[in-house]
């Protein structure tokens, strides 16, 4: 369900960090009988036999030291504690939910230093269960009397060769294997997630978790309303989007059926209010941005896909006559929030994604008309939005909090894919270097050892959830 636009702004507006960066453990976990995971090699083998020893994050504990090793070629990790006695305990922790739990085990090969000792080391863990799709991470824990501490969360480059693949695996963490949807029930920014997701496979290759689509497909199909519908008609459009992603991805038919589906949907209330356009919920008159704007995506996207289509086109070129005439695009040539009453702009925020969907819709009606002038009105509200919704040359949402929940966080990740799609389509390119800088920032200055991101991407306190990664995963799809 989308929430209303004044609790969105809400949201963006208020530290969110029950979510916080992984960091040092409160409490001990109890030792728990854990099945042992095997994938190359099982649970428990020798750390000699690993050929490599890299040790991404460290912790100090009373004067020792505590290491997070990681045997990339297998995906095995170990713990070791240093400068200590004998007596002082040491063990690994393993995570399939991206660190918020240790849901893959806890005191994993826990040992103590032994006497006349002054360190020591646990057996090799894998960190993630290949088996059950389970992408794991691990940390290093010890205790030294009544003194704990642990290293941060982190991973093997296993699926995570560059910053992109990194990110992907990162974001796959929060891929509910039982609901098949991303943060355990994210319905619009679910699908947005699962966009990025299959963005990253065909720009990187990596098809590790393509298995997401038909997984999350046949486990919702008859949620809501079916077919990704229910009554808030942007929900609608953002399923449509990642099923026509879908389609390209694999060319299952159903996928393509099924985003036809949504966009009939999204047809069926158009309306007369205000002259026309998509109205954001059955049961309201309101006419906003992001709801036209996706219509117009995702029925240029369908022409564009469908031999010999021309009902879809039609939707398509008056989706952007009526939304070109509605007054939201202003006269800084920012795309405001959507109408009043009186059919007139409200004034409300700017959004981001506001800014980045129209871009991409231009973007397929291009591709489906030639008609040059199209991209020519995307450049001008590009650079528009490259420039005043930016703060110290990243870009950052209007009332940007620290938290990672909630709407506001996928917002910029959209903006992101949008804009890439434009500068893709451009034959100079011109916002290449725009979002390489921002995706340097945000690598830099907002990311964590388990290759999560916050919500700044300039740098700042907040914390990680999925829809603050989906966003930086797009970012760095649309930076290559």
């Amino acid at each position: 369900m989308t929430v209303s636009r004044s609790l969105r702004a809400a949201l963006l507006s208020t530290a969110v960090l029950a979510a916080a960066l992984p960091g040092v453990a409160a409490a001990a976990p109890a030792a728990a009988v854990t099945a042992a995971i095997c994938n190359k090699y099982c649970d428990t083998r020798d750390p000699a036999l690993s050929p490599q020893d890299r040790q991404p994050v460290s912790a100090a504990l009373s004067g020792r030291t505590l290491v997070l090793h990681f045997d990339d070629s297998d995906a095995m990790g170990w713990a070791s504690i240093a400068g200590g006695a004998a007596g002082d305990e040491v063990w690994l922790d393993r995570s399939m939910d991206g660190g918020r739990t240790w849901t893959g085990g806890s005191k994993l090969g826990d040992t103590k230093v032994p006497a006349g000792g002054s360190g020591w080391r646990t057996l090799m863990y894998n960190v993630d269960d290949w088996n059950t799709r389970g992408v794991g991470a691990l940390r290093a824990c010890g205790q030294v009397g009544s003194a704990l501490a642990c290293t941060p969360w982190a991973r093997t480059t296993w699926n995570a060769w560059d910053r992109r693949t990194a990110a992907a695996t990162a974001l796959m963490a929060s891929f509910d294997r039982t609901t098949k949807l991303f943060g355990g029930n994210g319905w619009w920014t679910g699908a947005n997630a699962l966009t990025a997701i299959i963005d990253n496979a065909r720009l990187t290759g990596m098809g590790s978790y393509t298995y997401a689509i038909a997984e999350t497909y046949d486990k919702n199909i008859n949620a809501q309303g079916g077919n990704f519908t229910n009554e808030y008609l942007d929900d609608t459009g953002w399923w449509g989007l990642a099923w026509v992603a879908a389609y390209d991805q694999t060319g299952d038919g159903r996928y393509l059926a099924t985003a036809r589906a949504d966009a009939d949907h999204m047809s069926a209330n158009w309306t007369g209010s205000c002259g026309g356009g998509v109205r954001w919920n059955t049961g309201s008159t309101y006419k906003n941005a992001i709801t036209n704007e996706l219509y117009l995506q995702l029925t240029a996207a369908l022409h564009n896909r469908i031999p010999g289509d021309t009902a879809y086109l039609q939707r398509a070129r008056d989706e952007w006559t009526w939304f070109r005439g509605s007054g939201m695009v202003n006269a800084d040539h920012l795309v405001n929030d959507g109408l009043n009453d009186a059919c007139a702009n409200n004034g409300q925020p700017t959004w981001t994604y506001n800014q980045g969907v129209v871009l991409g819709g231009l973007t397929e009606l291009y591709r489906a008309t030639g008609d040059a002038s199209l991209l020519t009105t995307a450049r001008t509200l590009a650079d528009a939005s490259t420039t005043r919704l930016t703060s110290g040359g990243v870009l950052r949402e209007p009332g940007e909090g620290d938290g990672c929940t909630g709407d506001g966080p996928s917002f910029k990740g959209a903006y992101a894919r949008g804009l890439g799609r434009l500068n893709t389509q451009l034959s100079d390119h011109p916002y290449a270097p725009t979002l390489t800088a921002w995706a340097n920032s945000a690598y830099t200055k907002d990311r964590n050892p388990l290759d999560q991101y916050g919500p700044h991407w300039a740098g700042g306190p907040g914390s990680t959830d999925y829809g603050c990664q989906q966003s930086a995963l797009d970012l760095l799809n649309a930076a290559g």
